[in-house]
């Protein structure tokens, strides 16, 4: 084989395998996010969100090929930018109420 053939496949597999290395390292914060918002209460749509960037990761039918993880990994992304957002919202409503309940006071008794 061709000495620049050679150098083309090497580079296209590290290529590879640091696009899958990142879709592992996103696909387990995902669960980590996942599991944390679990404990606060999940809407419907983050469920929809981490089930569905898992089945699309897992999925043997992609938009591109499964050498190449971009796709895969904007997806993980969008899902983990929605549980983000969610845990944001939801870190947000927990300092808000805790004040809420301190600036109620109690009737008088006159």
């Amino acid at each position: 084989m061709e000495n620049w053939l050679v150098t083309l496949l090497v580079v296209l597999g590290v290529i590879a395998v640091a696009t899958a290395a990142v879709a592992v390292v996103l696909v387990t914060k995902l669960v980590r996010s996942y599991r944390t918002l679990r404990a606060v209460g999940l809407n419907s749509g983050d469920r929809f969100a981490f089930w569905g960037a898992i089945a699309y990761t897992i999925w043997p039918v992609d938009l591109l090929p499964d050498p190449i993880y971009l796709d895969d990994i904007g997806v993980l992304l969008a899902a983990l930018t929605r549980l983000g957002m969610s845990a944001r919202d939801a870190r947000r409503k927990r300092e808000v109420d805790p004040g809420r309940e301190r600036s109620v006071t109690a009737p008088r008794g006159d």
